[in-house]
């Protein structure tokens, strides 16, 4: 990885992290470590649309606490990194981009096996990502992952230009503190969708369709029941067209989108934990 600088490490309630910064594909990326002195596995978070990689501080910490040292990236125009805000024009790029994360961890930790967790966006570029290198891991997870149909994208691209239509913090989590912080988190975007962006979850979307199945690669898929940003019914027939040979399902009655922050958070991710031991 190259042009990295240490921009400082921070004290935290959870465990503790550091960045530093990256030229990505298309310019400077900022990528968050949460060490771990002996890991016995290696972590990558993908966050999803609009958001950044410090809203998964709880998830960084349960993980570090079972044994990995966790790396995620905020995307291109997304949190602390370079770029027109939300736009993506290409999201091949942000799949060469992890795995720029994912080739530092493995210089930090040679030989530890690599298991990459994706939510939402996150999910659906983990999903690429493993099409592309998943010879190279020992898990994957997709958290609500927008895969197979996601009915607001052909909606939004019907107009020249995007209508806003903004996200009811409501539907993130029954925990309505989490909806309340991301709406105050000045580093998540709370405008409209580009339409590039949406153009290029439809060539994503269409790619990983016709990409291939992931083989022995064992996967984990969770999702809310009550996901209605991302509806479970959508995202099925994209898990079906790609699933290998190990699938685990786990879908969660009443949770809503961001199953990490649910109030029902500490199964969810004991359910991931448990998934990860029997992966690596």
């Amino acid at each position: 990885m190259d042009d990295q600088s240490i921009t400082g490490v921070r004290s935290v309630t959870m465990a503790e992290s550091r960045e530093h910064t990256f030229t990505g594909t298309t310019g400077l990326n900022t990528i968050r470590v949460w060490p771990h002195s002996r890991p016995r596995y290696v972590a990558i978070l993908i966050h999803g649309y609009g958001e950044h990689i410090g809203r998964y501080e709880y998830v960084a910490d349960r993980l570090v606490r079972h044994g990995a040292a966790v790396y995620g990236l905020d995307h291109m125009g997304h949190g602390k990194s370079a770029g027109d805000r939300v736009h993506i024009a290409d999201f091949e790029d942000v799949v060469t981009d992890v795995y720029s994360v994912e080739e530092q961890a493995r210089d930090d930790h040679p030989g530890v096996p690599v298991v990459v967790i994706g939510h939402s966006m996150g999910g659906m570029i983990a999903a690429r990502y493993a099409q592309r290198y998943g010879d190279g891991l020992a898990a994957l997870v997709l958290s609500g992952p927008v895969i197979g149909e996601w009915a607001i994208v052909p909606i939004l691209l019907a107009h020249e230009e995007p209508p806003d239509v903004p996200i009811d913090p409501a539907t993130l989590s029954r925990d309505l503190s989490v909806g309340a912080a991301y709406a105050a988190d000045p580093l998540v975007w709370h405008g409209p969708f580009k339409r590039a962006t949406l153009e290029a979850f439809a060539t994503t979307l269409a790619t990983i369709a016709k990409g291939g199945r992931l083989g022995p690669l064992p996967t984990l898929w969770v999702h809310g029941a009550d996901d209605e940003l991302v509806p479970l019914n959508g995202s099925r027939p994209g898990v079906e067209a790609i699933k290998g040979t190990n699938l685990t399902e786990r879908i969660y009655e009443g949770a809503r989108h961001e199953v990490f922050n649910e109030i029902n958070k500490d199964e969810v991710l004991d359910d991931v934990t448990a998934f990860i031991d029997r992966a690596i």
